[in-house]
Order: C-alpha cells, then sequence, then structure tokens
C-alpha cells in the first residue's frame, strides 16, 4: 500500500464514521424527543387517575 492508497482509505473510513455518528445524533435526537412524549403521557395518565380517584370519592 502506497501513500496515495492511504490517504484515500483513510478518507473513506473517517467518511464513513463521521456518517455513523451524525446517524446515532440523529437517533439520539428523535429518542429524546420520543422519551420526553411518553413523560408527557405518562404525566397525562397520572391527572386522570387523580381526577378518576377524587370523583370515586365524592
Amino acid at each position: 500500500m502506497n501513500l496515495n492508497e492511504f490517504e484515500l482509505q483513510s478518507r473513506d473510513v473517517i467518511e464513513q464514521t463521521l456518517n455513523h455518528l451524525q446517524t446515532a445524533t440523529l437517533l439520539m435526537t428523535e429518542l429524546e424527543a420520543k422519551v420526553a412524549e411518553a413523560g408527557q403521557s405518562v404525566q397525562a395518565l397520572s391527572q386522570l387517575v387523580e381526577i378518576f380517584v377524587t370523583e370515586q370519592r365524592n
């Protein structure tokens, strides 16, 4: 392997690595949004349960 081949292969691997990291970052951002949505759903459910329990006591 000569220097030119090494540089080309190194660039390809670096580019591939950066693409993987970018994909992982985008997926993490999407996951964070989904976790936040799930948290809001749990909060809404908790409020419904609280209202239901209060109404059952009355």
